[in-house]
């Protein structure tokens, strides 16, 4: 399995990341200026990268990454720490690796290797290290990689080898480079290597390569090269140490430490590598490096813990935790697989990451929820690439200009989630400025006349920069949405929607699923605004005065929400010119009760219009089944349905009618039965994202129709839709077929023979089953935000504490209990639920509940939630133990 790998990383995303499998292969890096090891992506995993020698007094060599039917291997992985074992019984030897990277800032990778004589014979062995160092940016490894090669300057020193190039390569501007690369070692018995072969030339010889160098299979002994022989040279950082002895069961260890420097000046990227070095330079200092690691890890995997009557479901849950995690630190980058290799994090995986981090680290978020609000236009669009710092945007990622139709509606979800979690309303109210650059009109229009030097914030008319409220700035991508609509009244698909496979319709392809989400949210937002007016004492709130132009209701001049021209012209022709290039920081006084009025018309005519125009029925044999329509493609015409003998349906088209609530309790039925007809795959037991249309191509919709089918966008097993179809069922209270679809994704990833990943959930699985694209999905975290808040029911509403479960009773262990810890309103709250009749959802309801042994009041606010107000939990100290009796 050399294509199965590891995360490894700090604690942040300026911490090194690497990567790491059964055969220690995986790259080595900071981000994509700073690669300690060749760029990797998937297929390179087959290639080496780490790797420790062993050469025999009679010839024999073996390494850790032998392979072969006579090596007997054990891989062990805790979070984050990978651990390989390897066997050679004729031999009599066995080898031992840990790696991890610290917790505690240095941007190094630790490495433990262990020989042990497991014979009845004493052994004497040459033992050599070797990483291989590419020392520079991974735009380099395509573009002028020898000629990058000639700037590197190695040094062999007592330690191993360092590596500093004297310039960063760039033909825009080449610039001074401060930054060094190296790899240094040390053994157990604080005895440095004897020397070192740095070059490629020098360890791998004119005949070698990286399985079998000629420095160790022909045993040539280390040197000082001179200063020709070293620079403008590829290196590799290869340690030679000491011969050693082994008597039976004696076991020699060697650490190597691994990494790079980015210093201020050349002269300390000299020094500082050595200073690194002696922190982790001896047995004592990498096992307590080990144990910070694991009790950092450990602690992040804790923040949310289940346990139910499955404990491996338990355990895998706790390395799904960690997902989010991980992908606030490597963004969508930085792993073999990635779907973009340049870093950052785009938009929609901003506010969906932050959906779980709401829940596990609390900490910071709402000034991150604040500043990411600057990424708006007032378009209603947005930048689409985060940058490094707070507040910090690029508008794309290739400088092509698009929008995605479903980016205005993550960051309501998000708010709405922190909103209910904490009570916190002001956040409506805090301002924000709105994203600024030369694209208007949501790509219709070029302001050729904007320079960077302008900056990249929204100004009024007299130059000064505009803000406006957070609420502002979500009432900016709704209304913009709900009049941007295609020639069938549906909004309009532009560059993609969530699926960015659906990429070629911008023309004339609309995406109704999303507009349904759209129609959920206005009605939500009015909601919100009405609670807002409650809590705070305020009838009007203070909007843009072009605002206006969007909330047609009040005035006069209302829009024919039937009529597409009308809507576009409102649009385009008002709106649109009434804000770009500049605004007029003029504001108006709102009234909410109006306001509120305005948008629920708007969401309930969405509702509306898609129950009349997107309701299908399709036979099938003697069966007649229903869904939604999802999309119209790029000539106008309806995507699902039957066509040329074959059924077209996509999962996304029903997800979303049944999440927002446009889909009636009695239509859903109808949904789940058409999904499992015809996208529940019968031999895997898992749900495609759409069924196979029997195209080449789809020019007139998307790219992903050119992948083969069962991959990718095209008909895999989505794990991020397949989550939200489930969290939609939960939500609507058919929790049986929700569970089935949580389960169908669980199943897939444990079978391990077929998915070939470690624990974890990845972003889907192809036909054979192979879990693709593992660890930086968004799938993680829309399952923890599911299992926490529809299957344990424990949620915040308005600051409360809700607890509503929608457990099963074959999900409750031996003693009729199930139990979650988390953290909540700033306390740690373990909740216990008890079944002591084993009843299943459906028939038991809280009865009583206690918190911290004493009886508490609680609001009975349907057959199965209870509401627990937050003046209540607040007197109680934290850790705070919840127990709710069930019957």
């Amino acid at each position: 399995m050399r294509l199965i790998y590891f995360p490894l990383c700090g604690t942040d995303s300026k911490a090194l990341k690497s990567s790491i499998t059964p055969f220690l292969s995986g790259d080595i890096k900071i981000d994509k200026n700073y690669f300690l090891t060749n760029p990797f992506s998937r297929e390179d995993l087959r290639g080496n990268v780490r790797n420790f020698f062993v050469y025999l007094e009679n010839g024999q060599i073996f390494s850790l990454t032998d392979d072969c039917s006579e090596v007997e291997a054990r891989v062990e992985a805790g979070q984050l720490w990978h651990k390989v074992t390897r066997i050679f019984p004729k031999t009599g030897l066995e080898m031992t690796v840990l790696n991890f990277v610290p917790t505690t800032g240095e941007t190094v990778e630790l490495m433990r290797v262990s020989v042990k004589n497991i014979s009845d014979h004493p052994v004497t062995f040459t033992p050599t290290a070797a990483i291989p160092i590419f020392g520079r940016a991974l735009a380099n490894k395509h573009d002028h990689e020898h000629v990058t090669s000639l700037l590197q300057r190695i040094q062999q020193l007592p330690e191993g080898v360092l590596v500093v190039p004297t310039m960063f390569f760039n033909e825009e501007g080449h610039s001074i480079n401060h930054s060094g690369y190296y790899v240094f070692g040390i053994s157990d018995q604080g005895e440095l290597p004897i020397g070192s072969f740095p070059t490629a030339e020098g360890f791998y010889g004119e005949g070698g390569h990286s399985f079998s160098p000629e420095a160790v299979f022909k045993n040539w002994r280390p040197q000082l090269l001179e200063k020709e022989s070293l620079d403008g040279k590829e290196a590799v950082g290869a340690l030679r140490f000491k011969d050693d002895h082994l008597k039976p069961g004696e076991i020699r260890e060697y650490f190597l430490i691994f990494g790079i420097e980015t210093a201020p000046a050349a002269s300390e990227s000299r020094g500082a590598p050595q200073k690194i070095f002696m922190r982790f330079n001896s047995p004592e200092k990498f096992i307590e490096a080990l144990s910070l690691n694991q009790a950092f890890w450990q602690k992040k995997s804790q923040a949310i813990e289940f346990k139910s009557a499955d404990s491996d479901f338990n355990a895998w849950l706790r390395w799904v935790s960690i997902q989010p995690v991980l992908r606030r630190i490597f963004g969508n980058s930085f792993l073999p697989d990635h779907d973009y290799g340049k870093g950052g994090k785009g938009w929609r995986d901003l506010w969906q990451d932050l959906l779980s981090l709401i829940l596990i680290e609390q900490g910071g978020v709402r000034e991150d929820l604040i500043h990411h609000f600057a990424g708006v236009r007032i378009d209603g669009s947005n930048a689409t690439i985060i940058g490094a710092s707070p507040g910090e945007f690029i508008a794309d990622r290739n400088s092509i200009t698009r929008v995605w139709m479903d980016h205005g509606l993550w960051p309501f979800l998000t708010t709405a989630l922190y909103i209910d979690q904490t009570g916190d309303y002001d956040i409506l109210l805090e301002e924000n400025s709105y994203f600024r650059d030369w694209q208007l009109s949501r790509t219709f229009q070029k302001d050729l006349a904007w320079t960077p030097a302008y900056g990249q914030k929204l100004k009024t008319k007299k130059g000064k920069i505009y803000t406006g409220t957070i609420l502002e700035h979500i009432l900016a991508q709704h209304l913009v949405q709900f009049f941007n609509v295609g020639e069938h009244n549906m909004i309009r698909l532009e560059s993609a929607d969530w699926n960015d496979g659906l990429d070629m319709a911008f023309a004339r392809g609309e995406s109704v699923a999303f507009m349904s989400f759209y129609g959920g949210n206005l009605l939500a937002i009015a909601d919100l605004l009405l609670e807002l007016s409650r809590k705070k004492g305020i009838r009007k709130i203070k909007l843009a005065k072009e605002f206006l132009i969007l909330l047609d209701t009040l005035s006069s001049k209302t829009c024919r929400y039937q009529n597409v021209e009308e809507k576009k012209t409102l649009l385009f022709k008002k709106y649109f010119k009434a804000v770009q290039p500049e605004i007029s920081g003029v504001k108006a006084d709102v009234d909410i009760k109006a306001l509120v009025s305005d948008l629920r018309k708007k969401g309930r005519w969405i509702f509306q219009q898609i129950r009349k125009k997107e309701w299908l029925s399709v036979q099938e044999g003697n069966q007649t089944f229903h869904w939604f329509n999802g999309y119209y493609d790029n000539e106008g015409k309806r995507v699902e349905g039957r066509k040329d003998g074959r059924v077209w349906m996509t999962l996304m088209g029903q997800v979303f009618p049944i999440m927002s609530g446009l889909a009636t309790d009695e239509e859903i039925p109808e949904i789940i039965r058409s999904v499992s007809q015809f996208l529940k795959d019968q031999k895997l037991q898992g749900y495609r994202l759409n069924t196979d249309f029997g195209l080449d191509h789809y020019l007139s919709l998307g790219r992903a129709f050119g992948f083969a089918y069962g991959t990718k966008e095209n008909g895999a097993f989505f794990s991020h839709m397949n989550v939200m179809y489930a969290y939609a069922l939960y939500k609507r209270g058919f929790v049986k077929q929700g569970r089935e679809v949580l389960q169908s994704i669980y199943r897939m990833c444990m079978d391990t023979q077929k998915s070939k990943i470690y624990p974890g959930v990845p972003e889907y699985f192809d036909s054979l089953g192979r879990g693709m694209y593992h660890y930086l999905t968004g799938s993680a975290s829309w399952l923890i935000l599911t299992q926490l808040t529809q299957v344990f029911g424990l949620r915040g509403e308005d600051g409360n504490l809700i607890l509503s479960p929608k457990l099963l009773k074959e999900e409750f262990d031996r003693e009729l209990k199930a139990a979650v810890q988390c953290s909540f309103a700033g306390k740690r709250i373990a909740l216990t639920y008890l079944n002591e009749k084993r009843l299943d959802y459906g028939e038991y309801q809280i009865k009583s509940l206690t918190m911290n042994d004493q009886s508490v009041d609680f609001q009975k606010v349907s057959l199965n939630m209870v509401k627990i107000k937050k003046e209540v939990f607040e007197k109680f100290p934290s850790p705070l133990r919840v127990r709710a009796i069930l019957f």
